[in-house]
């Protein structure tokens, strides 16, 4: 059993930052990637950034050199810092889990981040 809450987001002008973060409470399996992934209205969803629990991380092409995902073992959480940010980057943005083993997915509730002038 895995539960992940976001907070972070809200509204930035472009070229401003933001961080996400996402708090997981549960026991966390030996093979797995954290994951976030955003939805713009009438956009298909797509993954922004993922981690694996060995720490090899991968983003997409549109994200790449701005946004830096990363996790505190300690903590439980895992971290999503975009900087640079533009309007094309609004969306509902999720936190996710996926159980490689099994093949299981757990996802946050989603939060919002807006960027406009």
């Amino acid at each position: 059993q895995v539960q992940l809450v976001e907070s972070g987001g809200g509204s930035v002008q472009p070229g401003g930052s933001l961080r996400l973060s996402c708090a997981a409470s549960g026991s966390m399996l030996s093979t797995y990637v954290l994951g976030w992934y955003r939805q713009a209205p009438g956009k298909q969803r797509e993954l922004v950034a993922g981690i694996t629990n060995a720490d090899t991380t991968n983003y997409a092409d549109s994200v790449k050199g701005r946004f830096t995902i990363s996790r505190d073992k300690a903590k439980n959480t895992a971290y999503l810092q975009m900087n640079r940010l533009k309007p094309e980057d609004t969306a509902v943005y999720y936190c996710t889990f996926d159980d490689i083993p099994t093949g299981r997915d757990y996802w946050g509730q989603g939060i919002q981040v807006t960027v406009s002038s």
